[in-house]
Formats: structure tokens, C-alpha cells, sequence
């Protein structure tokens, strides 16, 4: 694995899953392994969980980690060939990508999408840009159309919960103010397609999500029919992909409520915007594995650092 940057980089999901299980039990059993290494994180967006989960990661694995936050301190960077840089942009990402892989053994990046211009954001100009210069192990930290670290925390969280040979498994769109990007169900699928599961997407008309992505998964516009026989349900925005960015609906009916939900687990990667997207009841549930994929966020970032730092 020469970076992270799916969910599909992985060669084994299964496996993977098993080995950050194990990291889990014993967290710093593998302290050695980046004794004299250094992570840097670029933050060209907000974090709260991917931060903090991937600082302590490395630290259980013996790392020295830096952190910019790139978006605020770092020059603005141009990631097109053959540009005239004649206006605000003062770096090229060929001088950056390279400069940065000289004082860190893995960088991680996030940077989120625009949701302005649909081409823009799947052609990934910061991600492959560092990637495509950089001379060490890039990490998906969030990019504009994938989230694998957090599909891979939501894989652990599946495996350490699921009781059934095949379960049903529901990502449900659901209300927000604010139009959202599709990283987190993109890689949310993209996971599920690797898992022996029964997978349904439910959605209102007009949020499809790209389907390259969703294929032959089957898509149910009626809420409550998909959620049937649920033995997880996954709820997440996110805005239109064919309408690029926009919001077409905000019905609060898409909600998710402890009635809808029955005897299902409630799965969601946070933040979440209470009694907008899911009621209280729900999150403040037995059946909320929310905190919990939250703190598998560590062992996912734990793992995928460890498989980098096995082939130096």
C-alpha cells in the first residue's frame, strides 16, 4: 500500500478489520514501529474526531506528530500545470508536496470539497496533488469525495456489533441546513460493497449519489419500506450530486426517531445536528453506537499507519 487514500487501497478489509481489533486490546504493542518517525497532518478544513483520533494513533505507535493547520497558515497553493502565477496563489503544490516529505515520514491530509463545480472536486487537486509529488505515504484525512478512515472505523464498529451471518444494512439520507458533501457515503458504500451484507440506500428524489460509486446497490425513495427488518441503520446528509451541491429538500420527515428506527443499531460519523438530523431519543439510546465508532476512529487510523510504517 503505497498510500491511503480509499477504502479500496486496503488489500483485505476483513483482515485489516481483525488487526485493528487487536490494536484495540493492547494499543501500544506496536510503540517501536515509529520510534524516529515524524506524521505531519495538514488541515486545510476543520476537525474534531480525524485529529485528534490520527494524533493519538501515531503516538500508540511510537510517532512524533506535526500539525498545520494549512488552510490558515500555509501560503495559498496552485495545483495547476503550466500556470502563470501571477495573481494571489504564491506556491506551487510541486514545491509544497515535496518540501513537506522532507520533514515527515507520512503526511496526512484534509481537505474538504467546494460542492461549487463537480469535476473540480472528483479530480482531488489537493489530495492528488500532494500525492502525485510527495516522495512518502500520503492519508486520506477527508478529501472531497472520500472519507476512508472513517469507513474503515464504521467497518470495525460493524464487525464488533454484528451478531447475523448477513445483516441489513441502511445508509438513510436525512435533513440538514446546510448542503453537505458525499465523502462519508461515498466511502460508507464503497465499504459496504467489500462486507457480506444485505445494503439498501434510501434517499428522497434528486440525491442519487454518484453511480460509479452506489452500481448495483438498491436505492428506495420510501424511508420507512427500506428500513424493514434493519439491523443498522447509518444516517447521513449529503446534497445533490446530479443538481451539483445543492439542496433540494430539507423534509423533516427524513428524520430519523426511535419509531423508525425499531430495533436497529443507529450509526452516524458526527458531528450530527440534534432533532435535525435524529432526535434525541435516538442518540441518547442503547441503540446510539455513535461514541463508539467515534473512539474506533483511533484503531482505524492506528491500523493503516501501521501497514505504512511495516513497509519502511
Amino acid at each position: 500500500m503505497k498510500h491511503y487514500l480509499s477504502i479500496n487501497d486496503l488489500d483485505n478489509l476483513q483482515q485489516t478489520v481483525a488487526e485493528a481489533l487487536q490494536l484495540k486490546k493492547d494499543p501500544f504493542a506496536l510503540e517501536h514501529l515509529g520510534r524516529q518517525k515524524t506524521i505531519c497532518l495538514l488541515f486545510f478544513n476543520n476537525s474534531l474526531r480525524t485529529r485528534l483520533s490520527t494524533q493519538k494513533a501515531a503516538r500508540q505507535l511510537g510517532m512524533d506528530v506535526m500539525v498545520m493547520n494549512f488552510g490558515q497558515e500555509g501560503w495559498q497553493l496552485e495545483y495547476g500545470d503550466g500556470s502563470v502565477m501571477d495573481k494571489g496563489k504564491s506556491e506551487h503544490v510541486r514545491e509544497a508536496a515535496q518540501v513537506v516529505s522532507q520533514y515527515a515520514d507520512i503526511v496526512a491530509i484534509r481537505a474538504f470539497a467546494q460542492l461549487l463545480h463537480r469535476e473540480r472536486d472528483e479530480a482531488e487537486e489537493v489530495l492528488r496533488g500532494f500525492s502525485s509529488f510527495a516522495s512518502v505515504p500520503i492519508v486520506n484525512l477527508e478529501s472531497s469525495v472520500a472519507h476512508p478512515l472513517q469507513a474503515l472505523a464504521d467497518a470495525i464498529t460493524l464487525a464488533e456489533n454484528n451478531t447475523k451471518a448477513r445483516p441489513k444494512v441502511v445508509l438513510s439520507w436525512a435533513p440538514h441546513p446546510k448542503a453537505l458533501p458525499h465523502a462519508v457515503a461515498n466511502s460508507f458504500v464503497r465499504m459496504m460493497h467489500l462486507q457480506d451484507a444485505d445494503f439498501v440506500i434510501t434517499h428522497p428524489e434528486g440525491y442519487a449519489l454518484d453511480p460509479k460509486i452506489t452500481k448495483n446497490v438498491p436505492l428506495v425513495h420510501d424511508q420507512e419500506e427500506a428500513l424493514k427488518g434493519a439491523d443498522f441503520v447509518y444516517v447521513k446528509n449529503w446534497s445533490s450530486y446530479t443538481a451539483y451541491g445543492e439542496v433540494l429538500n430539507q423534509d423533516p420527515n427524513w428524520r430519523m426517531s426511535l419509531d423508525k428506527l425499531k430495533h436497529a443499531k443507529f450509526m452516524h460519523c458526527l458531528p450530527v445536528r440534534r432533532n435535525m438530523v435524529v432526535e434525541d431519543a435516538v442518540l441518547d439510546s442503547g441503540q446510539s453506537l455513535v461514541i463508539q465508532q467515534a473512539h474506533n476512529r483511533t484503531y482505524a487510523a492506528q491500523v493503516v499507519l501501521k501497514r505504512l510504517l511495516e513497509q519502511m
